[in-house]
């Protein structure tokens, strides 16, 4: 089980206020997960701490240094091969597409570090000699991977047992089934003339499986239709 993360980023006060905060905060101050930012000019070669360079063959905008970036991966999770014990991920547009399925097997991983990219890219250099994985948050493109980290971090951290006040709040929701979850009433039974529906106040469990099932299957078909395929459910509208 997941008990360690680091974050490799040239904004390590970015990344580290968001890991003070909220539920990723509360994971981290109760010890069940350890998380921590590094700046990755700390293994920048010179005093400016130079992390950047044009790219060969021309081109627009700057393309990360392997030096620093092998360096600083080294440092954190050890040398590449089947004995490092961490995964080193690059948060990459190019990478895997992020999945509740992929959060499901990262989250097995005992530890993990999440390298930021900045500017054009970094150098395939330090992929092949350094980088297990790559992940995409999205078909589009940020100014860096910190975002992208943040994004996976908190997917990972309410799956990590005790995190969540409630364990079956990780299952009951969007995509814990393969679909997406309905929707979700509280009081006041009536608000500005719009009811709750009557099968969530009767008391009947049974019968209010059944509608939130419905409910689910409905809203997919409706707004992720390439979902039921995957879950085999019926395409027919109800």
């Amino acid at each position: 089980m997941l008990r360690k993360v680091d974050v490799l980023t040239l904004f390590p006060g970015l990344v580290e206020q968001f890991l003070a905060e909220a539920l990723v905060g509360s994971a981290r101050e109760k010890g069940l997960l350890d998380l921590a930012a590094h700046d990755l000019r700390d293994w920048a070669s010179d005093r400016r701490g130079t992390v950047d360079d044009s790219p060969y063959g021309g081109g627009p905008g700057m393309v990360m240094k392997p030096e620093p970036l092998v360096a600083g991966i080294e440092a954190l999770a050890g040398s590449k091969g089947p004995e490092r014990e961490t995964r080193v991920i690059l948060m990459s547009p190019q990478g895997k597409r992020l999945s509740q399925e992929l959060l499901g097997e990262l989250v097995g991983t005992p530890q993990l570090l999440l390298v930021c990219g900045r500017y054009e890219g970094v150098d395939q250099r330090v992929i092949d000699l350094a980088v297990d994985d790559e992940v995409s948050i999205g078909d589009y493109v940020l100014c860096g991977g910190e975002v992208a980290a943040m994004v996976l971090i908190e997917g990972l951290a309410r799956l990590v047992p005790g995190v969540l006040g409630n364990p079956e709040s990780s299952q009951d929701e969007s995509f814990g089934g393969g679909l997406l979850e309905g929707p979700q009433y509280t009081r006041p039974p009536t608000f500005r003339g719009l009811g709750v529906p009557e099968v969530l106040l009767s008391g009947n469990h049974a019968e209010i499986g059944r509608w939130r099932a419905e409910q689910s299957r409905h809203l997919t078909r409706k707004r992720r239709p390439d979902l039921i395929g995957v879950v085999g459910e019926d395409r027919e509208e109800d």
